[in-house]
């Protein structure tokens, strides 16, 4: 069926919340899912359910375990800080290509299942020493979730990762407006803004105490994810 990247705006704004709501959706309408994190920093292996593979492995139904994590999240590293950093304090060292290689192969592995792949931190953020989160989605282009908060200065970023994603030629199915803790703009008017701006991309919020599932269905259904 396919890959949908998920890719977010920014570090910690909402990208496995939207990712685990899609699941969900999707796979409540009789979609066959499953999902990729492959480079995940801030892993506490004590403490798996939280962290974002935990909360797709639940999402997916499966147990969340060091296997499951293992599986879904296979680079991972423990200090929250970017991967090529992270990695580096461990001693590691990450890989474009290696990377790259293990999506087209989870990808093709996933034949009649939509892969929903999460990239870490933002589209910019560095994947290794010389390569970004977009060059590795644009290595294996699919269409993009693009995914922003509700934070003061949050919708300059949203359209500034779609304007990135654009320019690199991937092809945005939709943007998802994830609603971001603590002291923020008004929720409907950020979506407001973010839609106006858009230039006819479908753009759905997605509210921490609302129905993410009735959120994650309508998007999927606008941007026409299942067709991909």
């Amino acid at each position: 069926m396919g890959a949908v990247w998920i890719a977010g705006a920014g570090t910690d704004i909402g990208k496995t919340y939207v990712a685990a709501a899609l699941l969900r959706a999707l796979a409540g309408e009789g979609v066959a899912v499953d999902a990729l994190k492959p480079v995940a920093s801030g892993l506490d292996e004590r403490n798996l359910a939280p962290s974002d593979p935990g909360v797709l492995l639940a999402a997916l139904g499966r147990p969340i375990d060091a296997a499951g994590v293992a599986l879904l999240a296979p680079f991972r590293f423990a200090a929250p800080q970017s991967p090529p950093l992270a990695a580096r304090m461990e001693g590691r060292r990450l890989d474009f290509a290696e990377v790259l290689e293990l999506c087209r192969a989870r990808a093709e592995a996933a034949r009649d299942a939509l892969l929903l792949i999460e990239t870490a931190g933002g589209v910019m953020s560095p994947l290794d020493d010389t390569h970004t989160m977009l060059d590795l989605m644009a290595a294996l282009p699919a269409p993009v979730v693009l995914v922003g908060g509700t934070y003061l200065g949050a919708i300059s970023h949203t359209l500034s990762g779609l304007a990135v994603l654009r320019a690199r030629g991937l092809p945005v199915a939709a943007l998802a407006v994830s609603e971001s803790p603590g002291d923020a703009p008004p929720f409907g008017e950020t979506v407001d803004a973010v839609r106006a701006f858009a230039g006819g991309l479908p753009v759905v919020g997605f509210r921490r105490d609302g129905d993410a599932r009735a959120a994650a269905a309508d998007l999927a259904a606008r941007a026409r994810i299942v067709l991909t």
